[in-house]
Parts: structure tokens; C-alpha cells; sequence
């Protein structure tokens, strides 16, 4: 695993209730993981998650995913778990306009301490936020804790990919990503089943450096007022927010860093 020393769960917090999270908001619209709507369908598809389960969103954001879920794959309910409290309150909004409150609980919480009933949920999800969880030990367990014997836990998180990280190239992702640290694809195996659950696929998207190709065309094509306006018009930030994303594409076409799909059942 590799970490620094500085990211704090505070410190996600304001990223996400501060300019960084317009960006990130600006960018990837309300399903704040890369790939999107079609992502989660995809991930929801290979973990059988479907018509008339419940389900927990551990460190859900605006509830995106949830409400792709409930719309789209007819889950029965959710609960949507988040440090955030303008994640949770603008996910509240959302569900509202949408018609889909009646399904849809958010709360304001720590993903590794929810305080929400053990083995409570059919499946519990997360879409690339659990990389921003630096205890990622606490929060296996509390996954395994929530779902039922025979539930599924599914995710995708950012972690490092098949070719190592150097330690100047992981020094500079985690802090531009304001990650504490990040897993690799073994590391979450080891932790999935030593909280007693069977991994069923554990693999790499092959979506990162595609996201990144395309942001970089968003903000140099279309975006560029808007991203401006994130960061009060301050040029030389743009500058900075290009030259990461470039940074951050290279590691993910290196195979350096990587998104990867998870899904693991709860042994009965």
C-alpha cells in the first residue's frame, strides 16, 4: 500500500464541499465515478443486483449511483452513507425533484462506523470512493458487517495497477487526488476475504485513461469558462488542473494506477 501522511478524512470532506468538488461536479455530472450511468448498470449486472433488494451506498456522494439503481435496476431501497454534509443534502435535493426520496435514505457519517444495523442489506456498493477511506481496513469489515450472509459486496475504487507506482509518481497522486493512500488489486483481495467473503471477480476497467483523454477534451473544447469559474478565473490554476490530469492519464496508460471492478460474496 502505498500513503502519505497529510490526507485526513476532514480534509475529503471540504475537497468535496469546496471548489474541487464543482470541478469534479462540472466534469462528471451527478455520477461522480468514471464511466458513469453505465458503469453502475454494468457493475450491477455482474453482481446480480437487482429487483427488490436493499442495498448501502458506503460513501455515496450526491447518491448518483443509488438512484441509477433504484430507476434502472428496480432495487427496492437505499441507504446512502457520506462524510459530506452538502454531498448529502444536495443527494436529498435530487432524490426529491426526482420522485425517488421514498427510496432513497441519506445520511451524514463515516463509511468505517456507519451505526446502521449489521447484516441489514442485500448488497453493499461504493463507485470509486473508497480510495479517500484511509482506514480501508475498517471499512472492509464494516461492509462485511452490513451485508446478510449471501449478499454481495460490488465496488470499483482507484488503486494502484499491475505496474508499480515510484515513490515520487505515488507522492503526487495521492496528494493531487487527496487520497491518504491506495490499495492495489491483491490488497483488497486479502481484505475481502479475510472479513469472510468469496471474491468472484476482482479486475482492471481498462476506463481510467480514457476518462482522463476525455476530460482533458471537455475542458480545452467546451469547458474552459466554466472550469475557470471554479477557480475564480485564476489562469494559472487551469494551467496546474491540465498539467494533473495529464499526469494522472500518463500513470493510468502506464498501468500505474487503474480503476478496478470488485465483486465478493458474504460466506453463508
Amino acid at each position: 500500500m502505498k500513503s502519505i501522511e497529510s490526507n485526513k478524512l476532514n480534509d475529503i470532506a471540504a475537497v468535496y464541499g469546496g471548489p474541487q468538488g464543482e470541478l469534479y461536479a462540472l466534469l462528471m455530472g451527478q455520477q461522480l465515478h468514471v464511466g458513469g450511468m453505465n458503469a453502475s448498470l454494468d457493475l450491477a449486472q455482474r453482481a446480480g443486483v437487482g429487483a427488490g433488494q436493499s442495498g448501502i451506498d458506503l460513501c455515496c456522494g450526491n447518491g448518483g449511483g443509488m438512484r441509477v439503481l433504484v430507476r434502472f435496476r428496480e432495487v427496492a431501497a437505499m441507504v446512502g452513507v457520506d462524510l459530506t454534509l452538502r454531498n448529502v443534502e444536495r443527494g436529498e435535493q435530487l432524490c426529491r425533484e426526482e420522485g425517488l426520496a421514498d427510496r432513497i435514505r441519506l445520511v451524514v457519517g463515516d463509511a468505517c462506523a456507519s451505526g446502521l444495523p449489521e447484516a441489514c442489506a442485500d448488497f453493499v456498493w461504493g463507485e470509486d470512493a473508497w480510495c479517500y477511506v484511509p482506514d480501508k481496513e475498517k471499512l472492509a469489515a464494516e461492509a462485511a458487517r452490513l451485508v446478510r450472509p449471501g449478499g454481495v459486496i460490488a465496488f470499483t475504487d482507484w488503486v494502484e495497477g499491475p505496474v508499480e507506482l515510484n515513490p515520487e509518481e505515488a507522492r503526487r497522486a495521492l496528494s493531487l487526488m487527496n487520497f491518504a493512500n491506495v490499495l492495489d488489486v491483491p490488497g483488497y483481495l486479502g481484505l475481502l476475504r479475510g472479513n469472510g467473503c468469496e471474491v468472484q471477480i476482482a479486475e482492471d476497467t481498462e476506463r481510467l485513461a480514457m476518462f482522463f483523454d476525455l476530460a482533458l477534451k471537455m475542458i480545452e473544447m467546451q469547458l474552459t469558462y466554466d472550469v475557470l469559474a471554479t477557480v475564480q478565473f485564476r489562469t494559472e490554476v487551469l494551467k496546474i488542473i491540465t498539467e494533473s490530469f495529464r499526469f494522472l492519464r500518463d500513470l493510468a496508460q502506464a498501468h500505474k494506477l487503474i480503476q478496478a471492478r470488485f465483486v465478493a460474496k458474504r460466506r453463508t
